[in-house]
């Protein structure tokens, strides 16, 4: 039989794969982009959001583990699944269309969905909850980052 944690971490894992659908095209021109004088860590953000999809993932496990198959957590599954589309988009829709304005708008969704999600596992687990609590403090950094990107590349706003 097929474990939960599997499922979980397998459609996390597929849908991860999303990010790779980039060009070299796409990676050149966003490594042309000036960057913030302060964004010395930007090394570190694959970890650190590697970090937070296992976090994410634990908790969605956590959730599903309470009471499998019910309505109220597929709905909360829907929110996850929602979530972590809209994390990766941010890379292959942002380079493809070479708009760090799409990116920013992108990042300022998934926080939102973050917080509703945060708020609607809260009652099934404080656990789970917490886990989220990474990607509620990461987001909007990215975001903050893509964002204060646009005022150095006017250009691809």
């Amino acid at each position: 039989m097929i474990k939960s944690w599997m499922v979980i971490g397998g459609v996390a894992f597929v849908v991860a794969l999303g990010a790779n659908i980039i060009t070299p095209g796409d990676r050149k021109w966003f490594k042309r982009l000036q960057r913030p004088r302060w964004l010395t860590f930007e090394a570190a953000i694959p970890v650190i959001w590697t970090i937070i999809f296992i976090c994410a993932a634990w908790s969605a496990y956590i959730v599903w583990e309470q009471n499998p198959g019910t309505t109220p957590t597929w709905v909360r599954m829907g929110l996850y699944l929602l979530l972590e589309i809209l994390t990766i988009a941010y890379t292959p829709v942002m380079f493809r269309l070479r708009s760090l304005k799409i990116g920013t708008i992108l990042g300022g969704a998934g926080f939102i969905v973050g917080i509703i999600l945060t708020l609607a596992v809260l009652p099934v687990s404080l656990w789970a909850a917490l886990l989220l609590v990474p990607y509620l403090l990461w987001s909007p950094i990215g975001t903050y980052t893509t964002w204060a990107m646009i005022r150095l590349n006017p250009q691809d706003a």
